[in-house]
């Protein structure tokens, strides 16, 4: 007698999950997981002004100009400051002792303005260049809180991602097929085959 063997195959579905916290919701399902930030929240703004802004904000970091509101704003008022203070400088330290001394159109009057007006520039160069490293460090240290709270924005989103997967799974169903087969119809249909060559020969040979 033919022994008979036997295969299961067991499929697994998972059950429809939603899982939420308030700043993001995963479902499961038997196609997949789905993870989204829910909208209006703080993790849902970064991560999007991340994505929108982040090449401009490397660019400035690489690239730091003066044109930013911010850097306008301080450049004219130290610009305005020195102004005054020039001003200041010129009337106490060079037009009133010349005057008082009737040397206004002197050469020396000449080189007093002349220095007065270099240490100014000078000045005003100095600044521009604190200023733009000043930003570049400024948009470097916004750069990394933004990436800081954008990556926790992902820990957020994968662990939804687990908890909505792990609940699924635990409401999921599991189905088993069984096939099988005997070794007694094989060994038959061998032996079918056998006899059916035999009797051709001895067919065969019967003719001659």
């Amino acid at each position: 007698m033919g022994k008979k063997s036997q295969s299961t195959t067991t499929t697994t579905k998972y059950g429809n999950t939603t899982t939420k916290n308030p700043y993001a919701s995963a479902s499961t399902n038997n196609s997949g997981t789905t993870a989204v930030f829910n909208p209006d929240t703080a993790l849902n703004s970064v991560y999007n002004f991340v994505n929108k802004n982040i090449n401009s904000l490397l660019d400035e970091y690489l690239n730091p100009n003066l044109n930013s509101v911010t850097n306008q704003a301080k450049l004219n008022s130290y610009t305005n400051a020195l102004a005054g203070e020039t001003q200041k400088n010129l009337e106490n330290n060079i037009i009133n002792p010349l005057s008082d001394r009737n040397m206004i159109r002197s050469s020396q009057a000449t080189d007093l303005y002349k220095n007065l007006s270099d240490t100014a520039t000078s000045s005003l160069d100095s600044y521009i260049k604190e200023l733009l490293t000043e930003s570049q460090d400024n948009t470097a240290s916004m750069i990394n809180n933004l990436l800081a709270a954008y990556m926790q924005g992902y820990d957020v989103i994968s662990d939804m991602q687990k908890q909505s997967l792990q609940t699924s799974a635990g409401n999921a169903t599991k189905t088993s097929n069984s096939s099988g087969s005997s070794a007694l119809s094989s060994f038959t249909d061998s032996s079918s085959d056998i006899l059916n060559i035999i009797s051709q020969l001895v067919k065969l040979f019967a003719s001659k």
